[in-house]
């Protein structure tokens, strides 16, 4: 049996700022490299913020500009891979998009098959599951509302994934918030076990614009039992050790 180990952050939630997202990026990082730590989760759409209005494609960013080369740049220390959310833009198209990079380069990307309300008039639908490698761990990546399909997490283990990483941001209307709180959780298990992966969440926390996120951020084990989880409402970083058969 072999293992290795994963990280993810619970974040507080950025609006705008690039530079601050990179900058808890490479702080978090770097303490789940202390901690031995192979990958690391950040939140969905992390880089610029959930933001779903006519400003969200001002906000996106192409993988082949200079602007995310820079971000590139910024990341070359970190050796382990990093997984975040970011809005990309590619000609015409807007994607709710996860990235994965490791020492500053640029190994793939996802973009969210399953979009839910306001999403559906702003992004472009993916249409893949990409499956990646670590340390000969194959993991594939679902985004949040992913989650509610078990074909998405089917499309990751069918590949011989044994981890699915899942950024989510949950920054919701109170009312909504309150009754998806002890939810997330839930249907991720029931993702768990239906594939027999390994899913380890990233989510956004605190309070904004009227609006709130629980989380959770958290690690789920392939018979769907939260074996470990962060604290709701507060930021911090989640390193657990998964063993793979």
């Amino acid at each position: 049996m072999n293992s290795i180990i994963v990280a993810s952050c619970q974040a507080p939630y950025i609006k705008n700022n690039p530079e601050k997202a990179l900058e808890l990026m490479i702080n978090y990082s770097s303490k789940a490299e202390e901690d031995g730590a192979k990958i690391i989760c950040f939140p969905e759409c992390f880089l610029q913020g959930y933001e779903l209005n006519i400003e969200t494609r001002k906000l996106g960013m192409n993988l082949s500009s200079i602007q995310f080369r820079d971000l590139l740049e910024g990341l070359k220390s970190i050796q382990l891979i990093l997984v975040f959310g970011l809005i990309e833009i590619e000609g015409k198209n807007t994607f709710n998009t996860a990235v994965v990079i490791q020492r500053g380069k640029l190994l793939g990307k996802y973009r969210k098959n399953n979009l839910i309300g306001i999403e559906r008039s702003i992004f472009n639908q993916g249409s893949n599951y990409p499956v990646f490698e670590v340390d000969g761990l194959k993991f594939g990546i679902n985004i949040c509302y992913d989650l509610n399909f078990s074909a998405s997490a089917e499309a990751v283990s069918n590949q011989d994934a044994k981890l699915l990483i899942c950024p989510s941001n949950n920054m919701l209307e109170n009312s909504v918030a309150e009754k998806w709180k002890l939810k997330h959780n839930s249907i991720r298990s029931q993702r768990c076990i239906e594939t027999g992966l390994w899913l380890i969440s990233s989510d956004v926390t605190g309070r904004i614009d009227g609006k709130v996120s629980y989380g959770p951020t958290a690690v789920i084990n392939p018979k769907g039992k939260v074996v470990k989880q962060l604290p709701l409402m507060q930021p911090g970083l989640l390193i657990h050790e998964v063993m793979i058969n």
